[in-house]
């Protein structure tokens, strides 16, 4: 019986909806307004190269941890584990252990819809009509299938066949050469036996092998004529010129010998012993044959790096950008050129075409390699002067760049929303991806891009890997964005989730990322939390290069709030206890001390009446950044409860707020100073965050007069009846979107699971507080005032 999905959505804005299905949540959310998007533009109508996919029947897992923080665990590298830095105070950051199955998952090689639909034709009694429109039909079909065709080792090379000079610099496979018949191949390896092995008739040899046709080298590389080829040439190594040595490299391409071959590991050899003696261009070429044939080639990399520091004034432009193309295939990035790279980049800028451009920023974020604002800023300019010209694919590499050194580009980011949406139907589901994680990650809002992506998403889902379904969760959760059509939009992707779930045995840190981007807009799947919660799932987590501590903290502990009803695994105590002292300490040290919450506390302190009634400290410590907790009784008095030892809670007994007249003055004339509070609070609403207090209302600090006390004894730990206990939320930039005041959404969650536990959540928005910071104390205590008492109170308790 096939498993059902079950899915907790909590209620958004009063409406409760369970469902038992991944594919139905509840009602569509209407669309955002267009001033929470910063760039808001129209949607561009030129389309772009198109990227072509993966076929889901070739598709293959590759792991390379490359691709990842090589060596930089827990950093931001190439966007894969940054997001949710930028959306708490502390970071998040792939496991490689086996993880049993535990549930069937649906195929990935699901079919076209229209081939589904397509009759099988029936030779003999099909009319010539309906022949005609299947033929139609099933062209178009091919066509369609055919733009979904990516060969990820040629598109970083289009670049190359923008000047003439690549063709001296790479080993051209698509370069036009007359083939020969395929019985030929016979006749040459007969001929192999009776030669006399000279270093000129064994280059002759390979040469002409490298023309037979395509499907004839398979069977030719495990021929033992061939093997006695490559033998006899391993044996006359040395005796090769570069030049001759270097044929021999190029026709290995065409032949695909396998990357482990003798004839490839004594050729390495060789160039490295030669490579001081030959020519930039020669080396470039060599480099350019290895990443062909996919071999790994450290040493001799190594050596063509040391060869480029030293010759680097003689590189031409197409040679520069070719190292750069190897530099990033290579994964690797030699330190010493960083400063030389960036200085050439500056001096071409406006000679690069558009996907020299590309190709450069791709080799930099494959390599991990650094790079200035500066230097990315001028490379952005040029781009969002030019975007329309160019390809999507070169377009997606900027843009692993920009998100790469976390710059924001104005006119870039307002471009793309111009450009990309009409782009996006004709884009590859990897390329989609690193367009929305762009968005995400530099926490840029434009609904018309994530809409065009939604769209265009469930028709693609099957050509989604683990890590792309994960990343686009992830991005619309973080902008909390739900797209007008949600419901398909999440069913497809949590679907692909299950289809997918023998890959988070070696990507664990992908279920963690696409459940969390789940649960920001309130949805739980409860069968993949219970597989991701299981003691076996998290030892994988806690084995990973990665830190996914907090990303696991975070899950069950919004689990816990938000699903009342679950029965799957849960963290163990223990293991909260461990991941919340670990957040506590990074908060004492980085969140804490901010200026902007020390001096409200230090404000609120004073006002209310000492330390014991204000608390600066992390309510829900999975959310990763910090509260001020307040707490009033049903009169508006404030309750003293921030007892730090039991000499101070005896002191403090009985003892009470105190306002003096003096404060009392200062809270009015600072009020009369500054703009009405009533109109300082509208202007803060907070986007999609219900404050649950009544605007225009009496103020009801009126009931603590001058010299007022408390006259109940504090009871720690107790929620007393009428009590109020409010969690004010110092915000900084960082909480919302590039622009706007649209709260990102691990900020939303925060504020959810704070009413759910009954808290009235109060804003204090970067926008109203960094700039009172400037001003004088007692307008900032007016401020403050307000904030905590004029709100009424009856309608926060209730």
């Amino acid at each position: 019986m096939a498993t059902v999905l079950m899915c907790r959505r909590l209620p958004r804005l009063g409406r409760v909806t369970a469902l038992s299905t991944a594919a139905k949540h509840g009602s569509s959310k209407s669309k955002k307004e267009k001033r929470d998007k910063p760039g808001a533009a129209e949607t561009g109508t030129q389309s772009g190269a198109t990227i072509q996919l993966l076929k889901p029947q070739d598709y293959r897992v590759l792991y390379n941890p490359a691709a990842y923080a090589k060596g930089r665990a827990g950093s931001q590298q190439h966007g894969d584990r940054d997001s949710s830095q930028a959306l708490g105070d502390t970071f998040t950051s792939p496991g490689t252990t086996q993880a049993p199955q535990t549930f069937p998952s649906a195929s990935s090689q699901a079919l076209s819809p229209v081939r589904n639909a397509l009759p099988k034709p029936k030779s003999r009694s099909s009319t010539l009509l309906e022949q005609t429109v299947l033929a139609r039909l099933y062209k178009e079909e091919a066509e369609k299938e055919k733009r979904e065709v990516h060969d990820s080792k040629e598109d970083p090379r289009t670049f190359q066949k923008g000047r003439p000079e690549y063709r001296a610099l790479t080993c051209d496979s698509s370069e036009p050469a007359q083939t020969l018949p395929a019985e030929e191949g016979d006749s040459i390896l007969q001929s192999v036996a009776g030669c006399e092995g000279s270093p000129g008739a064994l280059t002759d040899y390979f040469l002409r092998l490298s023309r037979l046709p395509a499907e004839r080298h398979a069977a030719l590389v495990s021929d033992p004529r061939f093997s006695a080829l490559c033998h006899r040439a391993v044996t006359a190594i040395r005796l090769f010129s570069t030049p001759d040595l270097i044929q021999i490299l190029k026709a290995c391409v065409p032949v695909a010998v396998p990357a482990s071959h003798p004839l490839l590991n004594a050729c390495e050899a060789e160039f490295c012993r030669r490579a001081w003696d030959m020519s930039l261009e020669q080396l470039l070429l060599v480099a350019d044959c290895w990443r062909c044939l996919d071999r790994s080639v450290p040493s001799y990399l190594g050596i063509l790096f040391s060869y480029a520091n030293l010759h680097w004034r003689d590189l031409t432009l197409p040679q520069f950008v070719q190292l750069l193309y190897i530099i990033g295939e290579g994964r690797r990035s030699p330190a010493d050129l960083a400063q030389k790279v960036e200085s050439t980049i500056l001096k071409h800028l406006d000679a690069f075409t558009l996907e020299e451009l590309g190709a450069i920023c791709l080799g930099l974020f494959k390599s991990l390699s650094g790079i200035s604002e500066h230097v990315m800023r001028r490379i952005a300019d040029r781009v969002s002067l030019q975007m329309e010209d160019m390809s999507t694919y070169a377009l997606v590499n900027v843009l692993k760049m920009l998100r790469y050194t976390r710059m924001d580009h104005l006119p870039l980011m307002r471009e793309l929303g111009r450009v990309i949406p009409a782009r996006i139907p004709a884009t590859n589901i990897q390329g989609i991806m690193h367009i929305t994680l762009t968005y995400s990650s530099l926490h840029f809002f434009d609904e018309d891009v994530l809409a065009a992506v939604a769209t265009s998403l469930p028709s693609k889902v099957s050509y989604c890997r683990s890590k792309d379904a994960a990343k686009f969760l992830w991005s619309f959760g973080c902008l909390d964005y739900e797209p007008p059509n949600e419901e398909e939009f999440y069913s497809s992707l949590i679907k692909q989730l299950h289809a997918k779930l023998h890959e988070f045995s070696k990507f664990p840190e992908h279920l963690l990322t696409a459940l969390l981007g789940l649960a920001f807009v309130k949805r739980f799947p409860e069968e993949l939390i219970d597989f991701a919660l299981r003691e076996e799932f998290v030892q994988k987590t806690r084995g990973s290069k990665y830190e996914l501590n907090k990303d696991l903290f975070t899950l069950g502990k919004s689990v816990e709030i938000e699903c009342p009803k679950y029965r799957g695994s849960r963290l163990t105590p223990q293991l909260c206890q461990e991941f919340t002292e670990v957040v506590s300490s990074f908060a004492e040290r980085e969140i804490y001390v901010r200026p902007e919450i020390v001096e409200a506390t230090s404000l609120l302190e004073s006002m209310l009446g000492g330390p014991e009634y204000v608390k600066n400290h992390m309510i829900l410590p999975h959310t990763r950044s910090s509260d001020l907790e307040v707490r009033l009784a049903a009169d508006g008095r404030p309750i003293p409860f921030n007892f730090k030892d039991p000499v101070a809670a005896k002191k403090l007994k009985d003892m009470g707020v105190s306002l003096t007249d003096d404060l009392m003055s200062q809270l009015i004339q600072g009020r009369a100073h500054n703009q009405s509070p009533t109109r300082v609070g509208n202007e803060a609403r907070i986007p999609r965050q219900e404050r649950g207090d009544t605007r225009g209302t009496p103020c009801l600090a009126g009931a603590l007069s001058a010299g007022a006390t408390s006259g109940a004894e504090p009871k720690p730990g107790l929620w007393q009846a009428g009590e109020v206990r409010l969690a004010l939320q110092v915000s900084n930039r960082n909480h919302f979107c590039y622009g706007s005041r649209r709260l990102l959404g691990l900020h939303c969650l925060k504020r959810r699971q704070l009413r759910l536990l009954g808290y009235a959540v109060v804003e204090i928005p970067f926008w109203e507080w960094f700039p009172l910071l400037k001003r004088t104390r007692s307008e900032k205590l007016s401020y403050l005032h307000y904030k905590v008492f004029c709100p009424a109170l009856p309608t926060r308790a209730a």
